[in-house]
């Protein structure tokens, strides 16, 4: 079974300041999404499911999925601020929807693959998806590529994530969040923790930041086994937090704590692909000329679809 690619798209990215998914970055127009899903395809992965608002879905249909059609296999996952468990209300005074773990468990009932989580509008790299592509063929299924080795039966599930240097995942343009990393000897995760604002003045010798930290950017390898802890998590999260308006349900602090509770088990793979990303509008120069650089070296073709 080909493991599917699950992206988050259900932002509109408000301090970008527009539908940024959509802006084209590449030669011919290509958008940061574009070379993901390219990726992907030529990494093994069989389907494609985008997490997207209903308010903009004919727009996100029309504009990015039709390019993939007879390429690789679409769907689509709504996440709206109603879709809660357990006749949870909705607050009064709420007006976006709950985070990103809310967002992977809007997509319980499309998946029963192994399946990999990645932002739309961060570009991950070729070697990434490779990566992915080979741990959810093997990894996912309990196979360790490192040792060899198969866990017991009864062991916690087994998931993946790519892993990048904080130095390398900033903006000159603004603060950005990211959720820091620690591992333990043998390279399995251990507990991620969100830290907001962080900026390029704060990296460095003598500083908050070294820039070596081992940074998660969404871009995960799991199997349906996540979606029980989540579950559980979510529900936990809606009777102590859902009266606050602006809570947010984070997939990497539910996968810590489903580290924490013994549930999982997290690998973090390594790459040699370099992060970019747009988190604002002045980023969108700086990844169409690394975009550029990567087609000129034979990395991408000049136009993918």
């Amino acid at each position: 079974m080909k493991p599917t690619l699950l992206v988050l798209a259900a932002g509109m990215g408000s301090r970008y300041g527009g539908l940024k998914q959509i802006d084209p970055v590449g030669p011919s127009g290509e958008t940061v999404l574009d070379y993901a899903v390219f990726d992907a395809i030529r990494a093994g992965f069989g389907r494609v499911v985008f997490i997207i608002r209903r308010d903009f879905d004919e727009l996100f249909r029309t504009q990015i999925g039709a390019k993939y059609v007879g390429r690789i296999a679409v769907d689509y996952v709504y996440q709206a601020i109603d879709a809660l468990p357990g006749g949870h209300p909705v607050p009064a005074g709420r007006e976006k929807p709950w985070g990103t773990g809310h967002a992977v468990w809007c997509a319980r009932e499309a998946i029963k693959e192994p399946f990999a989580v990645i932002n739309a509008d961060d570009f991950y790299g070729a070697d990434s998806f490779a990566q992915l592509g080979t741990f959810l063929v093997q990894g996912s299924l309990g196979f360790d590529p490192m040792s060899g080795h198969r866990p017991p039966a009864h062991a916690a599930a087994q998931f993946g994530m790519v892993g990048f240097k904080l130095r390398n995942t900033l903006s000159e343009n603004g603060s950005v969040s990211r959720g820091i990393c620690q591992a333990d000897e043998s390279g399995r995760l251990q507990s991620i923790e969100e830290h907001t604002g962080i900026l390029t003045s704060e990296i460095g010798p003598g500083k908050k930041y070294t820039g070596d930290e081992i940074t998660s950017l969404n871009c995960w390898g799991f199997t349906p086994a996540l979606f029980a802890g989540l579950n559980r998590q979510f529900g936990e999260f809606l009777q102590t937090r859902g009266t606050e308006l602006k809570s947010e349900f984070y997939l990497p602090a539910a996968v810590s704590t489903m580290i924490a509770r013994a549930e999982a088990e997290v690998l973090l793979l390594p790459t040699t692909s370099e992060w970019f990303g747009v988190t604002y509008r002045e980023d969108r120069a700086s990844v169409e000329a690394r975009i550029a650089a990567l087609v000129a070296a034979g990395a991408y073709p000049a136009k993918l679809f």
